[in-house]
């Protein structure tokens, strides 16, 4: 499972709504031509960073949000896992850019980083995973802002600031506005069908040798596109690990029917090219999964692309939405 930070995202305070694209809601320029400076609010404090950045570099869950934003990208490490989500357009993106690093955060290449000469490094990753980021080495490049990732729900919020600080807020801004048009229009689509239903939602990284299976709660990576169509997931983790683990937890195989035997009906992870992961097939090949109710009434319902962190890519797990609830629907 994804290990993400649990640190709080900070806000960020602007005393001059001119200073980049859609208004400078990352802190306060310092004057207005091209070498204008404002102090930007990040996970690592207080940065002081370009207000209109040209040449950036961007990592982890920072680089689809900021190709989304047509930022001024310059180098970029590794985000493989997000490619099929991404459009033909963004892709070609992705596969034009400097390299700078692999998707784990100690796979940076500094000296490639070096290379792009960047007026602005924004890091994504989880406050935890900056032990294995050389910072001092960074900051000697450019100013660097980390803006990472902690319960996954919270991409929505990431990634206004990850456009924020690159001066992107206008193309973050229209982004959301067709995610929203989208989700609306699914709330009302399903609102009747919804009502009153709680769910619960297998997800895809249990361990198969080690006999466990993922349950999922509100805010994961499964459920937080679909509560936002009116779907409404019960219970919560018995015990926070922090981060992803704060909102999905990984019980033993015995714990099938203990789990989901409240659910009205059971949505699960399938793989982005849709078929069905190894951890998710075995629980349904499970016994025991058969006598839950919700499998035996036939509300068990599939959803691809569980991972989107980025409007653009939740856009298609409204879509898979869409499809996998249209039997629930009686018009």
């Amino acid at each position: 499972m994804l290990a993400l930070s649990a640190a709080l995202l900070t806000g960020c305070a602007s005393t001059d709504p001119g200073g980049s694209e859609g208004g400078a809601s990352g802190g306060y320029a310092s004057g207005g031509d091209a070498g204008a400076t404002r102090v930007f609010a990040a996970d690592n404090g207080d940065v002081a960073t370009p207000v209109d950045p040209q040449r950036i570099v961007a990592t982890g869950y920072a680089v689809p949000a900021l190709i989304e934003a047509d930022a001024a990208l310059v180098g970029i490490s590794s985000w493989d896992r997000g490619v099929p989500m991404m459009t033909k357009v963004d892709r070609a993106t992705y596969e034009g850019l400097d390299n700078v690093g692999g998707e784990r955060a100690d796979l940076l290449n500094y000296e490639a980083v070096a290379l792009a000469q960047p007026d602005l490094i924004i890091v994504g990753v989880p406050i935890p995973g900056l032990v294995d980021v050389d910072m001092a080495r960074l900051e000697l490049i450019a100013p660097v802002v980390v803006l990472g990732p902690t319960v996954p729900s919270a991409w929505r919020e990431l990634t206004r600031r990850q456009a924020d600080a690159a001066g992107r807020l206008g193309a973050f801004e229209q982004a959301k506005a067709a995610y929203d048009e989208r989700a609306t229009e699914l709330r009302e689509k399903y609102g009747a069908a919804l009502r009153g239903a709680e769910f619960a939602h297998l997800g895809a990284y249990g361990d198969v040798s080690a006999g466990t299976f993922q349950r999922e709660f509100g805010d994961s990576w499964g459920t937080n596109i679909a509560q936002d169509i009116g779907v409404e997931y019960y219970g919560e983790v018995k015990e926070k690990g922090g981060g992803a683990r704060d909102v999905a937890e990984t019980p033993s195989m015995e714990m099938i029917v203990e789990s989901f035997a409240a659910a009205d009906a059971i949505t699960y992870s399938l793989a982005v090219d849709g078929s069905v992961p190894a951890s998710v097939q075995a629980v349904l090949d499970s016994p025991l999964w058969q006598q839950l109710p919700a499998v035996q009434a036939g509300k068990v319902i599939p959803l691809r692309y569980t991972e989107a962190a980025t409007y653009a890519s939740a856009l298609l797990t409204l879509d898979s939405i869409d499809d996998a609830l249209a039997p629930l629907r009686q018009d």
